[in-house]
């Protein structure tokens, strides 16, 4: 509860009368905030915030449509679903944010998005694991992923930890669809002294994002398509390193150039998923068509640190 000021310790702030007088006002009330990163902040989103409502001349009804869409973003954003994630996303925030944030030289690997469905609860398997937990389909292409962590430097970086996760073909992570075993095409690893790691799954697709709400009405209104190109989520975190966050996409994938969310935000981050047929599978149970990843993952010095998960798994 905030307790009644004395009058001298009141700060007079003004009385606006035209849009310019109102921006500046704020500004001036919001003078006072103690931490100066915050006030640079809220200062700038009130200047930036003023300024859109001035250029677009929003009108009431807009104003309160835009309000309950503000509403609805909390109300669908539950359990195992975040739609605000998913509106950051489709609207490109995510992605700019994350690349005004990026550490890394012109020759390393991209970072990519987090996306909604990253857990941080994901089992730790053995290296050659298969995350495939689910009854193989026909239709599954099995899918051998080998990688090498190392420094910005080529020096191999042992016992890095690197998480995976991704969608079935059908276009689900396994806490969307509640037929899937829990942690379905997901885990971490751990690679060995020289750096690396392996695991199996099998070949992801290209996927619709979720369209039951707001962001589903916005990509409808705006002609937009709501796929998203085929792709395996990784973080890769070792100590005193900073952790990457990214995206590994089939170069051939029909969406690569159209992500729905932006999320291919480098060349070097679609790249070829060879496909095989030869008898030579890394595991004796496959014996028809397979497809192989290799990957390197070059880590620049800093602070270790996971991502938060943006949903309650």
């Amino acid at each position: 509860m905030f307790e009644l000021p004395k009058k001298e310790d009141i700060f007079n702030h003004g009385i606006p009368s035209t849009p310019d007088d109102i921006t500046e006002i704020v500004i001036k009330a919001m003078g006072q905030t103690g931490n100066p990163r915050l006030r640079e902040i809220l200062t700038a989103l009130v200047k930036h915030l003023h300024a859109f409502g001035r250029e677009v001349k929003l009108n009431d009804e807009e104003f309160t449509q835009a309000l309950d869409a503000v509403t609805r973003l909390g109300h669908l954003s539950v359990g195992k679903h975040n739609e605000t994630v998913v509106m950051s996303d489709a609207l490109g925030f995510s992605t700019l944010v994350m690349i005004l944030n990026q550490n890394r030289d012109a020759d390393q690997m991209s970072p990519a998005l987090l996306g909604p469905f990253y857990t941080r609860k994901d089992p730790e398997y053995p290296n050659g694991f298969n995350i495939a937990r689910d009854t193989p389909k026909e239709s599954d292409i099995p899918l051998f992923v080998r990688g090498r962590v190392q420094d910005k430097h080529g020096k191999p970086l042992a016992n890095a930890l690197v998480e995976v996760w991704h969608a079935s073909p059908e276009g689900l992570y396994d806490n969307q669809d509640e037929t899937m075993p829990a942690n379905n095409l997901r885990g971490k690893f751990r690679t060995d002294g020289d750096g690396q790691f392996h695991f199996r799954t099998i070949r992801p697709a290209s996927y619709p994002i979720p369209t039951h709400g707001l962001v589903g009405d916005m990509l409808r209104a705006q002609g937009r398509h709501p796929f998203r190109a085929a792709h395996l989520h990784f973080t890769v975190s070792a100590d005193d390193h900073a952790t990457l966050v990214t995206q590994i996409f089939p170069q051939d994938d029909l969406f690569v150039e159209s992500d729905c969310v932006f999320g291919v935000t480098s060349a070097d981050l679609a790249i070829d998923f060879p496909m095989h047929d030869d008898g030579k599978a890394p595991d004796d149970d496959v014996t028809g068509a397979y497809c192989t990843l290799d990957l390197t993952f070059d880590l620049s010095p800093g602070e270790s640190r996971l991502p938060q998960s943006p949903i309650n798994a």
